[in-house]
This record gives structure tokens, sequence and C-alpha cells, in this order.
């Protein structure tokens, strides 16, 4: 087993690899900016590394900082969390050429699936279904381009080859509105990703969200642990996951899975990933796929009782997977929601201190989280502070667990949107399952 890790990321998510770490034995090394001295991790780590100011483009993007953190406290790893540089091909490259191990796929694969064109090429290669659309990037024909939309059919989306979070893409309903659609999306997605490449795709009008996540070590072995549903979202970004997905039958889970299986294998995929789906009509269609753990790994840990990160430390050490196929198993229903430092009514976020903080507990409840009472929440990142977890032997019993813990919970001194969180657990929609990636800001009325 790898002997020391440099867990190069902040919050509930370093707090968790910590977790794992220690249960495995392996010694850590917190690197931190200058505005997460007192975070949880950093204090529980065997060694902590300041890595600079609080501006992320200044510590948690400094990649000569977290190596040479790894190098000055003798660790053999980096696991980079999720977002700041865990899908960077270049910091996995210069990891790797350091002589230490990036607990994640390789530089290469994570180039491939981090192009949206090349993403796709590949997974049509391993028969993973893809929405229609212009199977490579457009180029400066517009007749071309036009018939092409024409043959797709209306509305269809642009999007940046580069982009992802919700980011580098544009509606289109009409062939008046292509090329200048086009043009637009190209000059926003050269500046905002240094990539100016778009390609064009069927839009589908009222899909779900849902993504299946996979494991597969550098034995040839790959496994799919049953899927997500991702679909209430405000902004392109989840507020609400679930595990497994409503309406998903077991045929369509075992087919869909297995084909994500293969396209790991065809592709020498290393460790943790996630692939994305639109789900309309019964069918699912590939959009991305996320080469990294996710933040709403912990529902489908709670459905299977397989610890996500704890395998991508294994198979980062060389390990094989520890479960075959046929020993996954989906027991209950989980449901996950995401705790943000922000007004529940125009979130805004709301940074400060946490005056007092209760805790909830009880059956089939998780909470994973890095603050406590007295902590500073930073107004420099991200707004999350935790994840609230509810398990049940059903989804109804899985949302009442849900509607208690967030009744119980109590965080004083700062704003949270557990309020709008309780909400959804009472909307009529999101109860009877199924509702699409729009439902939630049209209820917002955004």
């Amino acid at each position: 087993m790898i002997e020391k890790v440099v867990i190069a990321n902040r919050g509930e998510i370093a707090l968790r690899i910590l977790r794992a770490c220690k249960e495995l034995g392996i010694k850590t090394v917190a690197v931190h900016s200058e505005a997460d001295r007192d975070l949880m991790h950093v204090r529980l780590a065997d060694e902590s590394v300041c890595i600079g100011p609080p501006p992320s483009a200044e510590s948690y993007l400094q990649i000569p900082s977290i190596i040479s953190a790894a190098e000055v406290t003798d660790a053999v790893a980096i696991h980079p969390g999720y977002g700041f540089l865990s899908e960077n091909a270049d910091f996995a490259e210069r990891v790797e050429e350091s002589g230490f191990i990036f607990i994640g796929p390789r530089s290469d694969t994570i180039r491939l699936m981090g192009d949206k064109i090349t993403a796709i090429e590949a997974m049509k290669a391993a028969g993973v279904p893809c929405v229609p659309g212009s199977d490579g990037p457009l180029d400066d024909n517009d007749e071309r381009t036009l018939q092409l939309a024409r043959d797709i059919g209306y509305p269809v989306i642009v999007k940046a080859a580069g982009g992802g979070g919700g980011r580098g893409m544009r509606v289109v309903h009409s062939e008046a509105a292509l090329l200048s659609a086009i043009s637009l999306t190209k000059a926003e997605a050269g500046a905002a990703f240094g990539n100016d490449t778009v390609y064009m795709e069927k839009f589908l009008e009222n899909p779900r969200h849902v993504e299946f996540q996979v494991l597969a070590d550098t034995h040839g072995n790959a496994i799919h642990l049953a899927e997500r549903d991702c679909s209430m979202q405000r902004r392109h970004q989840k507020v609400v996951e679930e595990a497994p997905a409503p309406e998903i039958t077991d045929e369509l889970r075992q087919r869909i899975g297995e084909r994500c299986a293969e396209a790991c294998r065809q592709i020498g995929y290393r460790g943790a990933g996630t692939f994305e789906f639109l789900y309309e009509n019964g069918e699912f269609y590939f959009i991305e796929m996320n080469t990294r753990v996710q933040v709403e790994h912990p529902v489908t840990e709670m459905i299977t009782g397989i610890d996500i990160v704890k395998e991508q430390l294994r198979i980062a050490a060389g390990e094989e997977l520890s479960y075959t196929q046929d020993q996954v198993k989906i027991t209950g229903h989980a449901i996950e929601c995401r705790i943000n430092a922000e007004d529940p009514t125009n979130f805004m976020p709301s940074p400060g201190t946490i005056i007092d903080l209760h805790i909830p507990g009880g059956p089939g409840i998780r909470v994973d989280t890095h603050i406590y009472a007295g902590y500073k929440v930073p107004p420099h990142y991200d707004s999350m502070i935790g994840k609230l977890v509810a398990h049940g032997e059903t989804r109804d019993a899985a949302i009442a667990r849900m509607k208690t813990a967030l009744s119980e919970m109590v965080v004083n001194g700062i704003k949270t949107n557990a309020p709008l969180h309780l909400e959804i657990m009472k909307d009529g929609a999101f109860n009877a399952g199924g509702a699409n990636i729009h439902y939630l800001e049209k209820k917002l009325g955004i």
C-alpha cells in the first residue's frame, strides 16, 4: 500500500480522503492556503504545508507548490479530490513525471475524455449510446453546418469541446440563429478554455441527468456501481442527487452499466470515474465522462456498501479491484442534499463564522462535512459546506429520513440552503420521481 499521500484539495472531500487513508494505514499531508489553516483535515493530518495565499489561483491551482509539498514531505502519491486540478491532464502528467503516483487516470486518458469530441468518438467505438450530432468539430463551411442542423432537427445545442460545468454551450431553436450562435460560442470557448473548437448535438428538451459510477484497475478489470439521478439542478449545478435512479429497470441498468465498464477496458481507464448521460423516453445519451471522484459519490456508497475512495487508493497502489461485477448489490435507496453557505432564496454566498452547529443523526443518516462550531467559512471558495445523505429501504423511506435530518440540522451564524432542500423533499413532483433537469429552475422561477 502507498505510504504517504498529499491531499491536494480542501473542505469535506479533503477530510473524506484523509479518513480513507487512515483506515488503510496511509500517512497524510494536508496542503492548504493561508485562509484554510483551521480546516479540520489540516488539524488531523500527519503533516501540513501552506502552499499560498487565499485565492485558488495562487494556492490550490499552483502545480509547482503542490509537487514541492510532496517532495519536502517525502510523500509517494497525490490525491486531487474533485474540482481544482482533479481533471487537469497537465497536472497529472507533471505529478507522474516528478516521480509521484497520481491517484486518478493517466494524463492521456484525462485529455481524451476532457475533449468532448474525442470522448464521444471513444464512446461510440465502445458501443455507448450518444446524442445525435455533428460527430466531430464544426468547420467553416456554413452550408454544410446548416444542412447538418436540418438533418439533426431543431432545437440543437452548440457546445465547446473543452467546456464543462454548464459553460460553453448555447441552445439554438431556428436556422436563422444558428451561425451567429456558433460564432458567439467559439469566441466564448476560446476565451474561457483556450480552445475554440465547437460541435453540435440534438437538444433534448425534457431529459433527466442520469450517471453511472465506474471503477477500473490496471489489470484490465472494470465494474459499474449502478446509476445516480442528478436531475435536480440550478444553472447546470447539481443540488440533490439520488441512487438508484427512479424508473430505471434492472435490465437497462445492466446493459448501460456494462457498456460503461467495457468503455473503461477499451480506453485503459484507471481509477474511479463517472459516465454522465441525458435520459429521455427510455433512452440513454452520453454527454461526458468525469475522470475523478464525484461530489455525489456517497449515495452510491450507501446503496452498494463499497468505499469508492479506498478503492481509488488501492487501484493507485497497483492492486486489483476488491469486487467483481456479480458482487455489486444494490440495497435500498439513498438521497444526498448539498448544503451550501448561501441565502436559500437569492443564492448569494453567506461566508462567516459558525456560532452553533448541530449535525443530525439517526438510522441511515450520513453527514460529510468539514465545518465545526467556531469555524469561519471563507469567501474565497465554493460555498458547499457539507453533504447530508439519507438511506432507507425504499425511496419514500429515504425521503422521510431526509426531511427529519434537515429539520434537525442547526447551522447558526451563516445562512444555508437547508430550507430549499426541505421544500424539495416536500415537493410532489420530486416525491413522484423522474422530474427532468429543468424542473427545479421552473419551480424557482429562474
